[in-house]
C-alpha cells in the first residue's frame, strides 16, 4: 500500500510518502504546485492531510478528484488513533504534535517517550508505555527567545543563532551579545534537560525522540541517549492513516 502524508505548515507544505511502512520519499518546503507534481508522480492509493494553520477542506476535494481511495483530513478531536488521547482539550491539541506523538508510541512500543519538538516552539510531550498520550509543555523556541529579548527591550541587540549549533557557548558571556546568547542557548538546553530528567526520574525505561528544525543544536547538548527522527510527524501521520484504513 502506498499512502501520503501532507503537514500543511503556514507557508508551505512537508509531504512523505510511504510504501509498506518504509518512507521512501520526502520533501519539506513544498508549494502547492510541487504538491500537485508529486501526487501525479508518486500515484499514492491514500492520502492524510494535516494543518496547523489553514482549513483541509480545499486541499481534500481537490485530491478526492485525483486519489482512488481515502483521503483523510486529521482532526485531533474526532479521528479515530492506534493510541488513546488523555488531552484534557483535544480540540486545542496542535495536529503536529498529536501525530508526533502517535509516530514515537509506533516508533519505540511499550516504552514511555517523550517527544522533544524543537522549532518555533519546543515542545515536549508524553506518552506512556501503553500508548496514551498525556501531554506535555509548550515554550518559546530558539528563534522566539532572540527575537523577544530585542523586541521587548530598549536597547538589546537581535542576533541570529551561531552557524555552528555543536560549538559550546561560553556560560559567562564577555560582552551583550555573548551574554544573550549564554542566556537563550545554555537557559533552553538546562531547560529542556532538566524536563528530561524530571520524566526520567518517574519512568526509568524512558525514550527520547528528538524532531523539528533545531533538533541538531538539541542533540549536542542532552547528556542521554536519544533517538532523532526529523520526519516524526510524517511518521505519525501515516500511521493515522494506515489505522484509519485498517479499520
Amino acid at each position: 500500500m502506498r499512502t501520503l502524508a501532507l503537514d500543511i505548515g503556514n507557508t508551505a507544505v512537508k509531504y512523505g510518502c510511504f510504501e509498506a511502512n518504509a518512507l521512501v520519499e520526502s520533501a519539506t518546503g513544498q508549494t502547492a504546485a510541487q504538491v500537485r507534481a508529486a501526487v501525479q508522480r508518486l500515484q499514492p492509493e491514500h492520502v492524510i492531510l494535516a494543518s496547523v494553520a489553514e482549513p483541509t477542506t480545499t486541499w481534500a476535494e481537490e485530491l478526492r478528484r485525483v486519489i482512488p481511495g481515502t483521503v483523510l483530513e486529521f482532526a485531533p478531536a474526532t479521528t479515530v488513533l492506534p493510541i488513546r488521547n488523555a488531552y484534557a482539550t483535544p480540540h486545542t491539541l496542535g495536529a503536529d504534535r498529536l501525530a508526533a506523538a502517535v509516530g514515537a508510541a509506533w516508533l519505540l512500543p511499550g516504552r514511555p517517550v517523550v517527544i522533544v519538538d524543537a522549532g518555533t516552539a519546543i515542545k515536549c510531550d508524553f506518552v506512556s508505555a501503553a500508548g496514551e498520550f498525556r501531554g506535555g509543555s509548550i515554550a518559546p523556541g530558539l528563534a522566539m527567545r532572540f527575537k523577544a529579548l530585542h523586541t521587548f527591550t530598549g536597547r538589546l541587540p537581535l542576533i541570529d543563532q551561531p552557524a555552528d549549533v555543536a560549538a559550546p557557548v561560553p556560560l559567562t558571556g564577555d560582552d551583550t551579545q555573548a551574554a544573550i546568547r549564554s542566556g537563550v542557548l545554555n537557559g533552553a538546553a538546562a531547560e529542556v534537560s532538566g524536563m528530561l530528567a524530571e520524566y526520567e526520574a518517574r519512568f526509568p525505561q524512558l525514550a527520547v525522540v528528538l524532531a523539528g528544525g533545531d533538533a541538531p543544536f538539541f542533540r549536542t547538548r542532552l547528556k542521554r541517549p536519544i533517538f532523532v527522527v526529523p520526519e516524526l510527524v510524517l511518521f505519525g501521520l501515516h500511521r493515522i492513516l494506515v489505522h484509519h484504513v485498517s479499520t
